[in-house]
């Protein structure tokens, strides 16, 4: 394998020292191929070169490998981490790769609170509960994560129901002077208008936070024993109220799956593979309470893990034999997953994972993690349950894609085309949105490797044009989005001013010009919402620039604007076709069309709603940025309650000075 390398390489490889650190393996164009850690750099890095892998994935990859980067770092904790950040930056070829998904919601407690003060009711006496998304702090008190925000809004309405805190903010409950409809419900004690004192409210504080930390049996306990009290001194309603309290514990208690476990805090890992594609289902018990779970779907499964099998083999601490493709799936999800979400002391795995991932995960959080195997009794029944969900989770997977290969080769053989790969066919569709000529704004969606590709998707803002001409809309974007693409490719291939095709590897868009001409690529389909006259307009756009119009296709409405009746309507002279109500084709054209309107429509209602509203005049003052903006317009109310308060009224929100108020009052007038 060595005499494909080059000899900088080579010695670059002798020269490691036997340290841990992480290895970055690129390729000829510099891309990255593999990120790695090692125990022993010098000893995991020769490896690769010192072996004959044959044709194995492995041996790919190595061949490919003209560049090396390395780090050393002082321990494997630390080597663990910055794989697995490099990993989620760099997206290798050869890695198993966990997509970021959003951050993990979380029930807040707001707090800690100044001490009550006698007068008329405070929201700072009185913390309130809520759903939260982002980074925590210490002002505040967290309960988490959950694995979706339904499990955070169930358990805020188990809060009410059973401890009765509020969920208003702030500026609602300062200005409250009768109780609202959740205090008529029983769902709030009505703090808002002093009908129960900060200390009761503060005991209801502390009970729903045991509860939410798994000690119901106390809470429980606590609620009897100040029942009693208040019966012994005849107080029968304060008594009453507490018995009522106790009893919509139990019910929920009775309702939700609450179990007696000694470990409260438990993640369950369950994973599935089939069909080249692998679920991880993630299940969370907190506070003794399962909470859901929530699917995850790793890519490059089958390039990858070949290259993670030879990884792990020169890992001391690796059981012996070949490690399953499962494993492999399941230890790649532990370590790029707990990056960035705390660690519960217990990982209840489906497949044996390695000690040495687990103790690292443990130097790195400082708390002492237990993976467990086999699980026994409840533990076991968790699991099981998780493997299930796992397993229907990748059945829907494969269904749904199954069903969008199909619809994407039933598109290509409708239109006629021939594309080289049908995994790598690339539509972009166009679509213009405004009110009344209003806040004019085009989309353009693109779909990719038979699913839309949300992170390529852009929208223009469209200038000097008629108000309302669509057709001028679409000239615009159409020029902007092809223009640099097409100069790119023809500097690229030195060609000339001839007709130009799909080529190259990946999607250009404003910023071609900067991107690497060998990168940017034409789609194999254009769509365009509306009929004849949009078409037109896209083939004189097509025309001046030297690009295929059988790429054009425009998707025209039918009689009554009935769905299922759309016909397509070709630049290159082509007639309509009519591909049938029931047509795979017609659902995948219909699903890309309605996206590009959907991104076109909310991109202009913000728009107008900024035009409209002045909401950008606030950031655009220096000094105003998206925190004191967002006290700004709560406070306030919004935009217009900002600008019709005061100098001295602006400067009593947190975080805005006398001198900065005064900016914000000139030049909101």
């Amino acid at each position: 394998m060595s005499d494909v390398h080059s000899e900088q390489l080579l010695s670059e490889v002798a020269a490691l020292p036997a340290l841990p650190g992480v290895y970055r393996y690129f390729d000829a164009d510099g891309q990255v191929l593999y990120v790695g850690k090692a125990i022993n750099l010098k000893r995991r890095v020769s490896s690769y070169f010192q072996k004959n892998h044959g044709g194995t994935r492995i041996g790919h990859m190595v061949s490919k490998i003209a560049r090396m980067e390395t780090t050393v770092v002082r321990s494997e904790a630390e080597a663990l981490l910055l794989e697995n950040n490099l990993i989620k930056v760099l997206n290798p070829k050869y890695n198993i790769l966990f997509r970021d998904d959003k951050s993990y919601p979380y029930l807040k407690i707001t707090g800690p609170r100044d001490k009550a003060v006698a007068g008329a009711p405070s929201a700072a006496s009185f913390p309130r509960v809520a759903y939260y998304r982002g980074a925590v702090d210490k002002k505040h008190r967290y309960f988490g994560p959950f694995p979706n925000g339904w499990a955070v809004k169930e358990s805020i309405l188990l809060l009410q129901k059973v401890f009765r805190l509020r969920t208003c903010e702030d500026t609602v409950f300062n200005n409250r002077t009768r109780p609202c409809l959740l205090y008529q419900i029983k769902r709030c004690s009505g703090p808002c208008v002093n009908y129960i004192s900060p200390e009761a409210y503060a005991q209801d504080v502390q009970d729903a936070e045991k509860f939410l930390m798994g000690e119901t049996q106390q809470v429980l306990d606590a609620l009897q024993a100040r029942m009693m009290a208040h019966a012994e001194r005849l107080e029968f309603e304060q008594a009453a109220e507490l018995r009522n309290q106790m009893s919509a514990l139990s019910s929920v208690l009775l309702q939700q799956a609450v179990y007696n476990v000694s470990d409260k805090d438990v993640d369950i890992l369950a994973v599935q593979v089939h069909g080249g594609r692998a679920c991880v289902n993630l299940a969370m018990v907190r506070g003794g309470r399962h909470l859901g779970d929530r699917p995850y779907f790793p890519a490059q499964v089958e390039d990858a893990t070949g290259v993670y099998q030879a990884d792990r083999e020169e890992d001391d601490t690796a059981p012996p034999g070949d490690l399953s493709v499962e494993v492999q799936v399941l230890e790649a999800f532990i370590a790029q997953h707990y990056i960035d979400v705390p660690v519960p002391p217990t990982l209840i795995t489906s497949e044996p994972v390695s000690r040495a991932l687990i103790e690292a995960l443990s130097l790195q959080t400082g708390v002492r993690i237990n993976a467990v195997h086999q699980p026994r009794e409840q533990r076991r029944i968790w699991l099981e349950m998780a493997q299930k969900n796992a397993g229907i989770a990748l059945a829907r997977l494969l269904a749904e894609e199954g069903s969008q290969q199909a619809r994407t080769r039933a598109l290509v053989d409708a239109l006629g085309l021939v594309p080289d790969q049908l995994d790598t066919f690339r539509i972009e569709c166009f679509d213009i949105s405004h009110t009344a000529g209003e806040a004019t704004q085009a989309s353009c969606v693109v779909f990719q490797g038979h699913k839309m590709q949300s992170a390529e998707y852009r929208r223009y803002s469209i200038d000097n044009i008629t108000p309302g001409d669509d057709y001028a809309a679409m000239r615009q974007v159409l020029t902007r989005r092809y223009s640099k693409m097409v100069e790119a490719i023809r500097q690229a291939e030195n060609a000339g001013p001839g007709p130009l095709g799909a080529a190259a590897e990946k999607p250009g868009d404003d910023a071609a010009a900067q991107a690497p001409a060998s990168t940017v690529r034409l789609p194999d389909l254009v769509l365009v919402d509306g009929g004849k006259g949009q078409v037109s307009m896209a083939r004189e756009v097509f025309a001046e620039l030297g690009i295929d119009l059988g790429l054009i296709v425009g998707v025209e409405k039918g009689e009554g604007r009935k769905v299922g009746l759309e016909e397509l309507v070709f630049a290159d002279g082509r007639p309509k076709v009519y591909l049938g109500k029931d047509s795979a084709a017609l659902m995948l054209v219909a699903q890309i069309r309605d996206e590009a309107h959907r991104f076109a429509i909310t991109g202009m209602r913000a728009q107008r709603a900024r035009v409209r509203v002045g909401g950008s005049k606030l950031e655009e003052i220096p000094g105003v940025g998206p925190k004191r903006r967002a006290r700004l317009l709560q406070r306030f109310g919004g935009i217009r309650g900002v600008a019709g308060a005061s100098a001295e009224e602006i400067a009593t929100v947190e975080g805005i000075s006398k001198e900065l108020a005064a900016e914000i009052y000139r030049a909101l007038r």
